[in-house]
């Protein structure tokens, strides 16, 4: 066993909290339907989103080189 394994803590710790917990204390909720994910305003023109989009898909590009 190499010695950085042996640094990794035994789950769960003390201070572990599970996600569901974490979610109840935040107070998230489950997605009901797609509808609540929609942001209609998140971009303020089309060309911002078409701005975003290229950009995006040359980032991913770049990263299957």
């Amino acid at each position: 066993m190499s010695s950085s394994a042996e640094q990794v803590p035994e789950w769960p710790t003390s201070e572990h909290v599970p996600a569901e917990e974490l979610a109840r204390r935040q107070g998230i909720r489950p997605v009901v339907s797609v509808d609540d994910l929609a942001r209609p305003t998140l971009f303020e023109s089309d060309d911002e989103l078409d701005d975003f989009l290229a950009d995006l898909y040359a980032s991913r590009r770049a990263g299957a080189e």
